[in-house]
């Protein structure tokens, strides 16, 4: 019967407009919601087989869910150095569980950066969901698979050993002075045994006391910081020279071999031009402070190594440290920032440059637009932990939704790709940002307005068809 047609399709009119209502609910109450993306109720007649010509039943109308998932939102600056935003396409992968995944446990997709460090040192968002990515190998890489999430997992910035940077290098601006008198034990100044400058150090009753001495400190493997010497005694030989000795203080840190005393490390000549520029060719004796002043490199051997040969030195087997090389920079080659000069002024220190760095704690976290999430440590260590990987859909608008602002893969969405951030299609990422919600507030009180209206028309449909009802029932009486 037509009327009651009438009546079932107000009803249905009154079902799509409730469910349009909630869907309008949701998204102003996630207007603030960090990556949120907006629902809608789209609407689509229903039409029902017409049994007679003349005749007409109404089919009424159906409401099917939209969601705007792959909807760009802005980007809004936080400044806090764990949010992170996807400028483009994909989603951040996410698990509900922070550690021991395998391959049967959920994964999750959003668009929520907003992440900070959990107690456990964990990177979560705000609905509790574990940031997932590819760890950084030792030698720098990363092991990262299309389509493998077991490559991946819970990304911990501090379950990670503290940070340590071995010296390699020492750069040493100084002046030693051109009008320095020769010093009356210099002619019985020898660089090995009892009266060398390190045997000075070690006992002033011994050894030749320096002209000038100057100390620096250098860190091992291990992070344990070691002081090193290096002294200098004017020659009689000639004006522009100087016998130089480099040395541990104490000298029990190294193991010298034949031909160095105790402690000692290196020792020689060192000599200036005329203009009192560091010489490194013309006038370099056979038995300089280097055998290349352009490449001031010392060996030391490490803790465990054999007894040292001649002239050659090894860490004290005590301190249980690797071996190292390290560049001394005097200024001999023009692309290092090192000057040791001779001029008509005091002899003095400017400045050592240390590129070693001692053991240091993790003191913050960074993620660059290349999704590396990097440890910043307190000795200004920087190490990179994991790359964050982006997943891509062919059809992200039909994910499906589940709670925590997140979405699961369906048929609807296609199997997922994981790509690197700036990749195949993948949006980059911004630190020190997240991507606001799409909602539209006048939009949705404009759709709230409309949906009322649609609603109590509706009703009237019901309550007219009920009319027309008593109408017939009441033919009888």
């Amino acid at each position: 019967m037509s009327i009651n047609s009438a009546m079932l399709a107000g009803v249905s009119g009154l079902v799509a407009n409730s469910s349009a209502l909630a869907a309008i609910s949701d998204n102003i109450a996630n207007v603030n919601t960090v990556g949120y993306k907006r629902n809608a109720i789209n609407f689509s007649n229903v039409v029902t087989s017409q049994a007679a010509a003349g005749r007409y039943s109404a089919g009424g109308v159906q409401g099917a869910l939209h969601s705007y998932t792959s909807q760009q939102g802005l980007l809004q600056t936080t400044g806090s150095s764990t949010d992170v935003a996807i400028s483009g396409d994909g989603f951040f992968v996410v698990s509900d569980k922070a550690s021991d995944l395998t391959a049967s446990d959920a994964r999750f997709f959003t668009r929520a950066g907003a992440f900070s460090i959990d107690a456990d040192g964990f990177m979560v968002n705000n609905s509790g969901y574990y940031l997932q990515g590819w760890p950084v190998q030792a030698d720098g890489t990363v092991d990262a698979n299309p389509s493998d999430m077991t490559r991946m997992s819970s990304i911990n910035v501090r379950n990670i050993s503290s940070a340590v940077r071995p010296s390699t290098a020492i750069d040493i601006k100084a002046n030693l002075n051109a009008a320095q008198a020769v010093s009356p034990n210099e002619a019985a100044y020898a660089p090995a045994g009892a009266n060398s400058m390190a045997a000075y150090a070690a006992d002033p009753t011994t050894g030749t006391r320096p002209d000038f001495t100057m100390q620096m400190s250098v860190i091992d493997s291990v992070g344990g910081s070691h002081n090193v010497a290096v002294s200098f005694l004017k020659s009689d030989a000639n004006p522009n020279e100087w016998h130089a000795e480099i040395y541990a203080v104490p000298a029990s840190d190294i193991t010298a071999g034949a031909g160095l005393a105790p402690g000692q490390i290196r020792a020689g000549l060192v000599r200036f031009t005329s203009d009192g520029a560091l010489d490194t060719s013309s006038y370099a004796p056979a038995n300089s402070l280097f055998a290349d002043m352009a490449n001031p490199e010392i060996t030391i051997g490490a803790s465990a190594s054999a007894a040292p040969g001649a002239g050659a030195v090894k860490w004290a087997t005590g301190l249980g440290v690797n071996g190292q090389d390290i560049t001394f920079d005097f200024g001999g080659a023009a692309d290092r920032i090192g000057s040791l000069a001779q001029l008509s002024s005091a002899s003095v220190l400017k400045g050592v440059g240390n590129n070693g760095a001692p053991v240091g704690e993790v003191a913050g976290v960074s993620v660059d637009d290349k999704g590396f999430i990097s440890a910043i440590f307190s000795n200004g260590e920087v190490r990179k932990i994991a790359q964050i990987a982006i997943a891509t859909f062919s059809n992200p608008d039909g994910l499906q939704q589940v709670s925590g602002n997140a979405y699961s893969t369906s048929v609807g969405s296609g199997d997922f790709s994981l790509k690197r951030a700036g990749e195949g299609g993948a949006g980059g990422l911004a630190a020190a940002s997240v991507e606001a919600s799409t909602v539209d507030l006048s939009a949705e009180f404009t759709g709230l307005i409309t949906t009322q209206r649609a609603y109590s028309a509706s009703s009237k449909i019901i309550l007219t068809a009920d009319q027309m009802l008593e109408e017939l029932i009441n033919i009888k009486r």
